[in-house]
Formats: structure tokens, C-alpha cells, sequence
């Protein structure tokens, strides 16, 4: 499968989530931030989801739908939701079809071990599918506030 490239249509996906079956078409007429995070409950996904949440009113008066994707099952996902209060769903990618569209299923070193997992990232899907921007090897500080501020330039 290819993956997605800035300026180009983002193939169409679906994934299930916290709040039932996410399809890609169902953000159409409104920006689309997908990020993506390594595990629920520990403490960088924390955070950044914390960014989200606190940030959320402003990227919904923006119009954008906000999607945090992890390889998390759906029952882990539903207690960190609950757990942080976070008010966009969550989507569980087990078979990670997402993180290889996004290439972001990439090979880490943890403590002096190689491992695969999630490398956090962030995407702005425009609301006719294009991808708009990315952000790969996200650091947590300030993260949300400069995707809220590429979502109002669309």
C-alpha cells in the first residue's frame, strides 16, 4: 500500500473507535487531525492527549475533528478515555492498517533493545481528504497548540 505524501489525497480508511466505526469520509467538510501515540496510559500519550482535550472546543469552533490512534484494543482505549475525560474518540489500529498508511510504525531503541512501535506523529487532513501537514517525531510541549494553529490557516 502507498503511504500518504503532503499535497496528495489520502486513500480512503476506516477504523474502529470509541464511538463506533470511523470512516475517513465521515470528516468530510471539516479538517481532520489524526495522531498518533505509542500506548494508552502512559506518560507522554498522556500528556499530548491532555493537549487535545484541553484544546478541543477551539479545534471544533475550527470545524476539525480530532482522532487520537493507537494499537491499543478498544477496551483500553475506552478506560484512558474515560480515565482523562477526553471528548474525541479514540481508534483502536491492532492490525496497525494506519500506521503503515502513515508510516509511523517504525523501528524504536527502548532502554538498548530494538523494538517496532508507534513513532508520534501527527496529521492535518483537509476537509476534501488532502493532506495538508505532518508532524513526525512529535515532541509533546506545545504539540497541540501548532496543530491548532495550522487547522485555523486551512
Amino acid at each position: 500500500m502507498a503511504k500518504v505524501t503532503v499535497g496528495k489525497k489520502v486513500p480512503a480508511f476506516s477504523v474502529p473507535t470509541t464511538g463506533g466505526k470511523f470512516a475517513s469520509k465521515d470528516a468530510r467538510g471539516g479538517p481532520l487531525v489524526l495522531y498518533f501515540y505509542p500506548r494508552d496510559n502512559t506518560p507522554g500519550c498522556t500528556r499530548e492527549g491532555e493537549a487535545f482535550r484541553d484544546l478541543h472546543a477551539k479545534f471544533r469552533r475550527a470545524g476539525a475533528t480530532v482522532l487520537g490512534v493507537s494499537p491499543d484494543g478498544l477496551a483500553s482505549h475506552e478506560k484512558f478515555k474515560s480515565k482523562m475525560r477526553f471528548p474525541f474518540e479514540l481508534a483502536a489500529d491492532e492490525e496497525r492498517q494506519l500506521a503503515e498508511l502513515f508510516d509511523v510504525w517504525k523501528e524504536k531503541n527502548m532502554y538498548g533493545k530494538k523494538v517496532m512501535g508507534i513513532e508520534r506523529s501527527t496529521f492535518l487532513i483537509d476537509a476534501e481528504g488532502v493532506l495538508r501537514e505532518e508532524w513526525r517525531k512529535v515532541k509533546v510541549d506545545g504539540h497541540a497548540e501548532a496543530v491548532l494553529d495550522a487547522v485555523k490557516s486551512l
